[in-house]
């Protein structure tokens, strides 16, 4: 059974208009139908891609959340503050070091201790 429907359409790739011959047609012709799916498939890499980005850069600081003693280079990457920073804070008294050897570390407690003073 064929149809004998005639529908007005814009091509949802080219944006030119034309007749449809029936109502779920989206594009003009072959063509826009396949540049519409490589469009398609091309933003699906790219966003894989930048998924698969934004997890590579995040799983140092998940390491580091992790740890229950970081090193100053650890806890400022973690809090996004400068190793002074963390001395000034130190100085205030807001933080409190461990000195092991010759390595300075702070605990994971001492930072939530921060943002969490009733702790």
């Amino acid at each position: 059974m064929s149809s004998n429907i005639r529908i007005q359409r814009v091509c949802q790739h080219c944006g030119n208009e034309f007749t449809a011959k029936t109502t779920v047609t989206k594009y003009c012709g072959d063509n826009c139908a396949k540049r519409a799916y490589k469009k398609r498939k091309k933003e699906e890499k790219i966003g894989a891609s930048n998924q698969e980005t934004i997890e590579l850069v995040a799983q140092p600081i998940r390491a580091i959340q992790e740890k229950d003693f970081l090193s100053l280079d650890e806890a400022a990457k973690l809090l996004s503050v400068s190793r002074t920073t963390l001395y000034r804070m130190r100085k205030d008294g807001a933080l409190q070091f461990a000195v092991i050897g010759k390595k300075k570390v702070i605990s994971r407690k001492s930072i939530d201790q921060l943002f969490n003073p009733s702790l």
